[in-house]
């Protein structure tokens, strides 16, 4: 018997084949991460305590204070993010990547794939067959973006208000939030925590402004953000050696491991919402009020984004991609489409450059399963 369930605790931890990641309808909302029920719960014994004067217990960083063991987690992981725009950027030199020109579709291999699934304009003049572009670092590293806040507990972000903000990569102003000082985007440190009483905060501390920064040179305000964001990455770093190109595929995609896992821990505690539907991200304890929002039945709404928990894919999207085997042969065809596995865009990348990926992976890439000719795939159950 001990020996059966340790044969079958090894097959759920490391599963032959796994489905592919599902594509969510534009015309519905996105589900909630946490139960519907146990937030209705939360709120109504929240409520209660309002009703009876007493305050919320809030742990940091709930209460604006700062977690000291997660700061050089943060300063970890702005490293990291560093590195990996470098590795993806001087791989981006010798691995070919395509971009569809009409809808958010990408392959990694010499030429682009066959398969018609593009839902982008136009695309019954061209039987749902992509039009293939070059790609960029943008196509790979999903840029999701997030409103910088000097104090995340402070005023919210009005409709009108919103150009007075900054736009940086959410993950860097989760780093920001977490510890991270950056001079050209100062973060309020609390000494005293917030108090709140039901969904209403007592005391903040005052509000404070955000102090005026007074440049050096004309190009100092975007000297400390250079590095950390994708715009230009190609032309900051040159393709690597030809015997080193395997090894930087290597090491990038470790540092993609560790930014998904540094990612992870912060947003354990750190609190970070996400529009149910659209692909919005704000850092902080509450959404900003920017009427941005032009997706489902956003008319009932003015507008405003239905903000909700976000999960880590939502602020670090791995954009998965068509798995292939060998990038030069016969491009991926409709027919097979069944029998293909996806990866995530930066582990296919890296895998093209030389590396080898890690084995949760492999379920997902399914390279046990033999393709079927065009014929024998119709004859297949």
């Amino acid at each position: 018997r001990c020996e059966y369930g340790r044969n079958k605790n090894k097959r759920e931890l490391l599963p032959q084949n796994v489905d592919l990641p599902p594509v969510l309808p534009k015309k519905k909302k996105k589900p909630f991460p946490i139960p519907l029920k146990l937030i209705q719960r939360a709120a109504r014994y929240d409520k209660k305590l309002a009703e009876m004067g007493i305050e919320k217990q809030l742990d940091p960083p709930k209460n604006g204070l700062l977690v000291p063991e997660l700061i050089p987690v943060a300063y970890e992981l702005l490293d990291n993010w560093k590195l990996l725009i470098k590795g993806v950027a001087q791989l981006l030199h010798v691995v070919p990547v395509h971009a569809c020109s009409f809808c958010s579709e990408i392959h990694v291999a010499q030429a682009g794939h066959e398969i018609q699934d593009c839902h982008g304009s136009t695309n019954a003049k061209r039987s749902s067959f992509h039009s293939w572009i070059k790609g960029s670092i943008n196509d790979v590293i999903v840029p999701i973006d997030s409103y910088h806040m000097f104090d995340p507990f402070g005023r919210r972000i009005k409709h009108e208000t919103r150009f007075n903000y900054d736009r940086i990569p959410a993950v860097v102003e989760l780093c920001i939030q977490a510890g991270v000082e950056l001079p050209d985007y100062p973060s309020r440190r609390r000494s005293e925590p917030i108090r709140m009483l039901g969904k209403k905060v007592v005391y903040n501390g005052g509000f404070v402004d955000e102090p005026t920064l007074l440049p050096s040179s004309p190009c100092s305000s975007r000297s400390g953000i250079l590095d950390l964001e994708t715009h230009g990455a190609l032309d900051r770093f040159p393709p690597p050696d030809q015997p080193e190109t395997a090894r930087v595929a290597q090491e990038t995609l470790r540092v993609y491991e560790r930014v998904r896992r540094g990612v992870t821990r912060l947003m354990r505690k750190y609190s970070v919402k996400a529009c149910g539907y659209c692909s919005e991200v704000h850092v902080g304890p509450w959404g900003h009020d920017a009427k941005l929002c032009g997706e489902f039945k956003h008319q009932w709404r003015d507008g405003k984004h239905g903000w909700q928990d976000a999960t880590v894919d939502e602020v670090f999207t791995p954009n998965y991609v068509w798995h292939v085997e060998d990038p030069k042969g016969a491009p991926l065809r409709s027919a097979g489409r069944r029998f293909y596995g996806k990866s995530p865009a930066v582990v296919e990348v890296c895998m093209q450059g030389g590396a080898t990926a890690p084995a949760k992976y492999r379920a997902m890439m399914r390279p046990d399963i033999v393709v079927p000719d065009d014929d024998e795939a119709r004859l297949v159950a």
